[in-house]
């Protein structure tokens, strides 16, 4: 497979707007009346990623402060390897119910490790994982909050023949059933990842991933192929087509982010 080392100057730059990312776990200085929490609850590709020493790895929430107005304080509570079973049994939850307040907003986006056949984790996509999505939903709804149904980003797999292929099941589809039936908003990540992947192909897709020579980073001496988590150009690609539903989908939400005029 061939490296492109022609990327990695474009993915430290934008790893460099990254940093300002990470005042996300920062209370809000904003005093207008207007001021707002968005929480984040889900798994790694979503998750902030340490910064020092040198990690090519970022996650889409993490970029996601960069897009909105100061009024708006991104609060990431997602965490490598969780599912939506696991963050509530380790208590996750609860640190986060502690904190919401009416008019906040809490996107909730699993699927990646309810996959997992170990029993911490593992959920079935119409049983146990919508029910927990229900139940995240409706304590949100409860306090006040605007709850936000996201599907999962998909993974990097092509075939031979160079065809992008389903690696979630059913997970995606109880997301959407379930946004339509207890009328939530859906930021439909499976679906506008899958298309960004598939317009690039099998090879420009790499450069979003963490695939690295060896040597270039002290964590991966050997080098690095993964399929499944992000660079900083690729979380940054990722939380684009997140704020693109967001605009489509939540627009009281939306009149929150950075004008480009």
């Amino acid at each position: 497979m061939m490296m492109h080392r022609n990327t990695h100057s474009l993915t430290r730059w934008i790893a460099m707007l990254a940093l300002l990312a990470s005042v996300a776990h920062l209370p809000s200085t904003a005093t207008a009346s207007d001021a707002f929490t968005i929480f984040m609850i889900g798994d790694s590709t979503m998750a902030d990623k340490p910064l020092i020493p040198e990690n090519p790895e970022r996650g889409w929430g993490q970029l996601l402060t960069l897009y909105f107005n100061p009024n708006v304080t991104i609060d990431n509570h997602a965490t490598n390897g969780r599912s939506s079973k696991s963050f509530r049994s380790e208590g996750r939850w609860d640190g986060v119910l502690q904190r919401i307040q009416p008019g906040d907003y809490v996107i909730i986006q699993f699927g990646h490790n309810d996959e997992k056949s170990d029993q911490a984790r593992h959920t079935d996509p119409f049983g146990s994982y919508t029910a927990n999505l229900r139940r995240y939903a409706k304590e949100a709804s409860e306090l006040g909050a605007i709850p936000i149904l996201a599907t999962p980003v998909v993974r990097r797999v092509f075939d031979d023949k160079g065809v992008l292929q389903p690696t979630h099941g059913e997970y995606p589809e109880a997301v959407r059933k379930l946004a339509s039936e207890i009328d939530v908003p859906l930021l439909d990540m499976t679906l506008r990842s899958r298309e960004l992947l598939e317009r690039l192909g099998k090879t420009r897709s790499e450069q979003l991933f963490i695939w690295t020579i060896p040597g270039e980073y002290d964590r991966f001496p050997e080098g690095n192929s993964d399929n499944t988590h992000f660079n900083a150009l690729g979380a940054t690609r990722m939380c684009d087509l997140a704020v693109a539903e967001i605009q489509a989908k939540v627009p009281e939400l939306a009149a929150h982010l950075k004008s480009s005029r």
